[in-house]
């Protein structure tokens, strides 16, 4: 087994100090990378080591392979953890990681390659046996295949992009006069974003829920899941709050859900942490989504109802340990609102600039993972979220008390956040009782 002594973190923000905590609890030594708009960043200051990689552009640094690997060699680290986003789920990252004697603390670029096309994913997950939205067997080669396909399969129907993610690239349709129309503007931001105007098509699943299970495995073949996280309250399919266990599961339901994501997992002898996503209908019908090959945002909810810290697991994964192949399943309520630097009362849109004020909120049941402070100047270059507040209880009742509590002592001035669009939510009826879909938000006044 190989034991790391200095692991370089290819991120920012809260999760390259998250990671560097867990590190610095296994007796690691730790390398930040920043941009010259983080320079002030606390991952920075908490790292043993720190180096430059570039101005603010992400393509200058964060996504500038060169930059971080010769930021590896200069420092001598043994492996790199690539945290969320950025090169994380990038299998050429992950190969030349390989090639410079680095460990990418990660599945391999063969797994990820597998899992991150989602044509490909799907082929596998039907081969695999796990249950996959109805669609078409690749990409649509013209928009008389796409009309062709939806009469197939039944409007309404959903075109996709296959590198695609964030929801971009993603249109729904609901009936043939609006398929042209959305079949060429997905195609047109599939191009934009991802370089790749692949788009292929699934029949759109009505009053969905958005239910991903947690799985690891080793490099033994062995493999166990972490039950699920509900991430069904979304906004044009980002994430905002996140929960586990989710409200809508029954006992019946996990068992089904988990053996089918270890199943998925266990096809491609999945190395690390990953997540795999379904859609689950108002029947309790479940169909692969996708997987992420990577720690995600949300594990944290994770990670406090099952009592494991899953950073910890990707590194020992990393460095050979064997995991226990035991499933694990909730014996707490955590959610987690992500705590934005947007503003919800003008569309959420972003509010980069400097925080005056900030008191974070604390007590039992409360966790924070964040890597602002007061006088942190939020840069408008990357993502928007500044936060994670995540509420633990022995309820579902008693979490979102807790969460309304701790909301409403989060205090920060300076610029807009999304705290008090998560305080109204932890007001209302339906969310309270657990009854929404991926389309809550779309009725939710504010």
């Amino acid at each position: 087994m190989k034991i790391f002594k200095k692991i370089l973190i290819a991120n920012r923000g809260e999760i390259a100090l998250r990671v560097i905590r867990t590190c610095r609890e296994m007796g690691i030594k730790t390398v930040a990378v920043y941009s010259t708009a983080d320079k002030n960043s606390l991952h920075v200051k908490f790292a043993d080591e720190a180096v430059c990689i570039g101005s603010p552009r992400s393509i200058d640094s964060y996504l500038n392979i060169p930059r971080i690997i010769a930021a590896a060699e200069i420092t001598n680290a043994d492996a790199i953890h690539p945290g969320y986003g950025f090169l994380a789920e990038n299998a050429y990252f992950a190969r030349i990681c390989a090639a410079n004697n680095l460990k990418f603390i990660g599945p391999t670029p063969d797994m990820i390659s597998k899992m991150g096309d989602k044509i490909t994913a799907k082929e596998t997950m039907i081969a695999a046996g796990v249950p996959v939205v109805p669609g078409g067997d690749g990409l649509l080669e013209s928009i008389k295949h796409a009309t062709e396909l939806a009469e197939k399969i039944g409007y309404p129907v959903m075109l996709k992009a296959t590198a695609g993610g964030g929801g971009k690239g993603m249109r729904i349709v609901h009936e043939f006069s609006e398929l042209e129309h959305h079949f060429n503007s997905a195609k047109i931001e599939a191009q934009a974003s991802f370089n790749n105007d692949g788009i292929y098509m699934e029949k759109f699943i009505e009053e969905p829920r958005h239910i991903e299970i947690q799985v690891a495995g080793d490099q033994y073949g062995k493999v166990c899941h972490l039950s699920e996280r509900d991430c069904s309250i979304q906004r044009r399919h980002q994430k905002l709050v996140e929960e586990s266990p989710s409200p809508f599961m029954i006992p019946e339901l996990r068992e089904k859900m988990g053996e089918a994501a270890v199943k998925a997992a266990s096809c491609i002898n999945y190395e690390g942490v990953g997540t795999i996503e379904f859609l689950v209908d108002k029947h309790r019908n479940f169909f692969f989504m996708e997987m992420n090959t990577r720690i995600q945002v949300e594990h944290c909810v994770t990670e406090e109802v099952t009592s494991f810290d899953l950073v910890k697991e990707q590194i020992k994964i990393a460095m050979g340990e064997p995991i226990s192949g035991k499933n694990y399943h909730p014996h707490l309520h955590a959610i987690e609102c992500r705590i934005n630097a947007e503003d919800p009362y003008n569309d959420f849109r972003p509010c980069p600039g400097r925080i005056t004020v900030l008191n974070t909120p604390g007590g039992h049941g409360v966790r924070v993972d964040s890597h602002v402070y007061a006088g942190y100047e939020i840069p408008p270059y990357y993502d928007s979220m500044i936060g994670k507040l995540i509420a633990i209880a022995q309820t579902r009742t008693e979490a979102i008390n807790t969460m309304y509590r701790a909301l409403s002592e989060y205090v920060i001035e300076g610029v807009k956040t999304t705290i008090p669009f998560h305080l109204k939510l932890m007001q209302n009826e339906d969310f309270k009782k657990g009854n929404f879909t991926t389309k809550f938000l779309e009725s939710f006044t504010f």
